[in-house]
């Protein structure tokens, strides 16, 4: 029997809604029913380009629109926070992207809600759920490089120092850990299954006062290290190495958004490659659209507790390099 149409919302119709957008057009069952922006022409112009049914120009009308089945979240991180808590008490799920909130006290209030009012919730880290990853978790479990010791990444570009720009914002809590540190942060626990005992860091903070380079060392309980850093002022590899006692798994740049693996052992190299269908953010629509089919409240690949956890190691992190937003 074949399922019926999942309607699609999208709040926030930039960059990375286009993406998602893109990739709901890989999905059968899905379309986006409607795009809700206070700038009108905008959000005319995105529904034109991703064959969008509806606009809105208010958050409340569209999240209170019965034909809606799910809402994707895709503004800045200062407003992930008050949009959620909208559609959570509207009854609607969410697929937010990350971070889910600027602090783990924001995130544990949404958790609550979404359990109280019994409504699906979800963080957008899209990369956990690529099919490169799928055959990582293999070699993985396999333990075919043995003990996994070291895990070491790195995500930054050089980007153009313009203060205007929402990633050197404070207001719209800029800086690079949340836009990109959130991802070597979430590779790290998936690939260790635990939190660190430990956690050092350093940062350079810029003139706006957001870090425009961070870098952390996590140190688990089982021996294992990981080493990342993010920044907007150096063109790195941005790959992901996970070392083992008897070989090495490389994610190929840019690791977050990757189609490409490198098993090494004892000297020889197997690269699998796994292409997307789409613009790879398909494949969190097509989970979120799962678990809120099945009646489920979170996503077991990304779990609350998962978020939460994430949330409050960027928190200490951030209070280690003495970065606050004016708004906290």
């Amino acid at each position: 029997m074949k399922q019926k149409t999942f309607n699609w919302g999208i709040i926030g119709p930039g960059r990375i809604a286009e993406r998602f957008a893109g990739g709901l057009l890989a999905v059968d069952d899905a379309v986006l029913y409607g795009v809700a922006s206070r700038n009108e022409t905008r959000a005319q112009e995105f529904a034109a380009k991703f064959d969008g049914k509806n606009i809105y120009t208010s958050y409340e009308t569209m999240v209170n629109d019965p034909n809606i089945d799910g809402v994707y979240i895709a503004t800045p991180h200062r407003f992930h926070y008050e949009q959620t808590m909208l559609c959570l008490d509207a009854g609607k799920p969410v697929l937010c992207e990350k971070p889910l909130t600027v602090n783990a006290v924001e995130t544990q209030a949404l958790i609550e809600k979404a359990k109280i009012n019994k409504v699906f919730l979800m963080e957008a880290l899209w990369t956990r759920y690529l099919p490169i990853y799928d055959q990582i978790r293999e070699w993985l479990d396999s333990t075919v490089i043995g003990d996994v010791k070291f895990l070491i990444s790195t995500f930054g570009f050089a980007l153009p120092s313009d203060p205007e720009d929402r990633w050197l914002n404070p207001e719209l809590a800029g800086g690079t850990l949340l836009d990109m540190g959130v991802y070597p942060i979430a590779i790290s626990q998936w690939v260790t299954g635990m939190e660190p005992k430990t956690v050092s860091s350093q940062a350079i903070i810029g003139e706006t006062g957001v870090d425009l380079l961070t870098s952390a060392t996590f140190q688990y309980e089982n021996g294992i290290v990981s080493q990342f850093s993010s920044n907007f002022i150096t063109q790195n590899l941005n790959d992901f190495t996970i070392y083992g006692t008897k070989g090495s798994i490389r994610i190929h740049p840019f690791f977050w958004d990757c189609t490409k693996a490198t098993l090494t052992t004892s000297g020889q190299e197997l690269t699998i490659e796994k292409p997307f269908r789409a613009t790879g953010f398909e494949y969190q629509a097509e989970e979120a659209m799962h678990c809120i089919r099945e009646g489920l409240l979170e996503s077991p690949k990304m779990t609350h507790a998962d978020t939460l956890a994430n949330m409050k190691l960027m928190d200490s992190i951030r209070e280690n390099i003495g970065l606050k937003y004016p708004f906290e």
